[in-house]
C-alpha cells in the first residue's frame, strides 16, 4: 500500500516517512503544493498525508484539486487543532487531521482509522530481509541461513525494522530515538547502548555480512 507524505519540513517529512515505512508502506514524498499534485497523479497513493502550510500550493488548494478526481484518503498535519484552516480542509473533503507534535503511535493509529473508513487496512509487516539477514516481526527473531534465530527484546526489533526499511539510508539519532520510544521516551545514550546490543546480536548471525554503520554527529545506517 502506497502513502504521499507532504510536508516542506524536511525533518517532519523524514520522520513520518520512517514511521510509515515502519507499519509497512510504500512512501513517496513532496515538499510543495505543486509537486504534491504531480506524485499524486503519476503514482495514484492510497492515501495522502497532507500538511496545510506548503509552498507553490496551500494544502487546502491541493485537497479541493484532488477531491474533484478522486476520493484518496486525506490526513491532515496541523499546528493547532480550533485552526480555520483545518476546518476548511475538512469541509474541503479531507477526512481527518492530527495535531502537531504527535507521536508515531498517533499518526499509525489516525492513519488506520482513515483507512478502515475508506475500506481499506494497512499491511502487515511480518518478515523483512536484509542481505543474509531475516527479521521475523512477530516473533521477535533475527536469522541467517543455517544459523540459529536469535530473540530481540522489542526495543531491539524496533530498532532493527526501522534500520532495516531505510536500509543504506543513514537515519537521525533523534528520528530514532522517537521511532524506538516514542517523544520524550528516549535519549541519544539509551539509543547507544540499545545499537550496541543489537550490533552483538546482528553480528552473532551474519558475521560482518550486515553491520550498523555508525555516522557521527548524525545517526545511524544498516550496511549490508
Amino acid at each position: 500500500m502506497k502513502a504521499l507524505v507532504v510536508d516542506d519540513d524536511l525533518a517532519l517529512a523524514d520522520v513520518v516517512s520512517f514511521t510509515l515505512r515502519r507499519a509497512g508502506y510504500e512512501v513517496i514524498l513532496a515538499h510543495d503544493g505543486q509537486q504534491a499534485l504531480e506524485r499524486w497523479q503519476a503514482e495514484q497513493p492510497d492515501f495522502i498525508v497532507l500538511d496545510l502550510n506548503l509552498p507553490r500550493l496551500s494544502g487546502l488548494e491541493v485537497c479541493q484539486r484532488i477531491r474533484l478526481q478522486a476520493d484518496t484518503p486525506i490526513l491532515i498535519l496541523s499546528v493547532r487543532d480550533e485552526d480555520d484552516d483545518v476546518v476548511n480542509l475538512l469541509k474541503a473533503g479531507a477526512d481527518d487531521y492530527i495535531v502537531k507534535p504527535f507521536s508515531p503511535r498517533q499518526l499509525v493509529a489516525r492513519v488506520d482509522t482513515v483507512l478502515r473508513r475508506a475500506g481499506a487496512r494497512r499491511p502487515a509487516v511480518d518478515t523483512l530481509k536484509a542481505g543474509l539477514l531475516v527479521l521475523d516481526v512477530s516473533r521477535c527473531e533475527i536469522s541467517a541461513g543455517s544459523a540459529a534465530p536469535v530473540r530481540l527484546t522489542p526495543l531491539e526489533n524496533g530498532l532493527l525494522q526501522t534500520l532495516m526499511l531505510n536500509k543504506g539510508q543513514v537515519l537521525p539519532a533523534d528520528s530514532l530515538i522517537d521511532h524506538v520510544w516514542g517523544p520524550n521516551g528516549g535519549d541519544r545514550a539509551m539509543l547507544k547502548q540499545l545499537v550496541y546490543r543489537l550490533r552483538l546480536k546482528i553480528e552473532q548471525v551474519t558475521g560482518a555480512a550486515v553491520r550498523i554503520e555508525t555516522v557521527p554527529g548524525v545517526g545511524y545506517s544498516l550496511v549490508v
